[in-house]
């Protein structure tokens, strides 16, 4: 009987734990999403707000705005794209790779993962999407038409 109770509450708590996350993306070691730029992604006509990071990669980044993008498919877990320039780069071992973030491989790719996993890659991260609901259903499988732009005053995208 003390069995089954310490299961039941063990099961409790991990339920418990489990409804108090959030599908937010805040990478550790970054402010909140009012520290950074607010762009909007668009995937087959759905809007993902999201937040660049406040480096030299994301203000490079910044000027290619508004960016209409190809991104191809790779691994299951995420979109990259090959820009025709050169960003910097200040790469680290990202560990854990989340959905949604944004990140450069190397000085020319832009990647946006869609699953959350570990990995031994180093990458510049560019940004994230603030809330990641929907946003592998909207990348779906195969190549994606992708746009970053910037926030309107009305909330569109320029």
């Amino acid at each position: 009987m003390k069995k089954l109770f310490t299961v039941i509450l063990v099961l409790c708590v991990a339920v418990t734990f489990m409804a108090c996350t959030d599908k937010t993306n805040k990478p550790n070691g970054e402010g909140s999403s009012q520290d950074g730029t607010q762009i909007v992604v668009t995937v087959g006509g759905e809007h993902f707000s999201a937040t660049l990071s406040d480096n030299e990669t994301a203000n490079a980044f910044k000027q290619k705005l508004p960016l209409t993008v190809d991104m191809s498919e790779l691994n299951g877990n995420e979109k990259y794209y090959y820009l025709p320039d050169r960003l910097p780069t200040a790469p680290s071992r990202a560990g854990t790779i989340r959905s949604g973030d944004i990140m450069l491989y190397g000085s020319d790719c832009v990647v946006l993962f869609y699953e959350t996993f570990s990995s031994a890659y180093s990458y510049t991260r560019i940004g994230w999407v603030n809330d990641t609901d929907g946003l592998k259903a909207a990348l779906g499988r195969g190549s994606v038409t992708v746009t970053f732009a910037f926030h309107t005053a009305q909330g569109d995208t320029l």
